[in-house]
């Protein structure tokens, strides 16, 4: 299934195309993002996110920025490294799924209050399919939370990633939660004056 309607053929083709699992079979405990932006994506997860709620964390590590005095129930993670997952103190569960072999969820239907995706959205081959699956398994009215910086790592990210930078990309993202059926599709941008800036777009099952 296209993507996207009128992407070119390549679109979502990465310049390494051996299997993502050979690429996080070892753990990467750091963090992909400063200290500026990870406080910037926890306020927008303390404004978007429902306290006590149920959470996906999808293409999440050993770190979920969550605020740590916010209690969230369940929140259940998805990654591609059983050792990052494992680690994540805010992870009640977890799963290891390549997506982009397999979108398809192994979760009922409208099990969570609410979802995020930070800083991987631009390593999905399949992010319409993905997206509709997270719309599947969010109740209805929940808000999904997709951030991402100017960090990547290249040879994993997608053609039409690379083609686009900042407010382009974020309108790139927008158009998969369009296409996938989300709603109140939103975009919020923070450009702190040093570090790395965040964008982050937001829409509702």
């Amino acid at each position: 299934m296209d993507q996207l309607p009128g992407l070119p053929a390549g679109a979502f083709e990465k310049a390494d195309p051996s299997p993502d699992a050979d690429f996080y079979a070892f753990p990467r405990f750091v963090t992909h993002i400063d200290d500026g932006a990870i406080a910037a994506v926890t306020r927008v997860y303390r404004e978007t996110l429902p306290a006590g709620g149920a959470l996906l964390d999808l293409m999440s590590s050993w770190v979920s920025h969550l605020p740590e005095d916010v209690t969230y129930a369940p929140v259940v993670g998805h990654g591609m490294n059983e050792e990052e997952l494992a680690a994540n103190p805010r992870l009640s569960r977890w799963f290891v799924q390549d997506l982009n072999i397999e979108p398809t969820l192994p979760l009922d239907d409208k099990l969570f209050d609410g979802a995020c995706l930070c800083v991987s959205v631009q390593y999905l081959q399949r992010p319409v399919d993905v997206f509709r699956e997270v719309g599947r398994v969010l109740r209805p009215g929940a808000p999904f939370v997709v951030s991402f910086s100017n960090r990547c790592f290249p040879t994993k990210a997608v053609a039409i990633w690379q083609a686009f930078s900042g407010l382009d990309q974020q309108r790139l993202v927008g158009a998969y939660m369009r296409e996938a059926g989300f709603t109140d599709v939103a975009h919020r941008v923070s450009t702190p004056p040093r570090g790395d800036p965040l964008w982050v777009v937001t829409g509702i099952a």
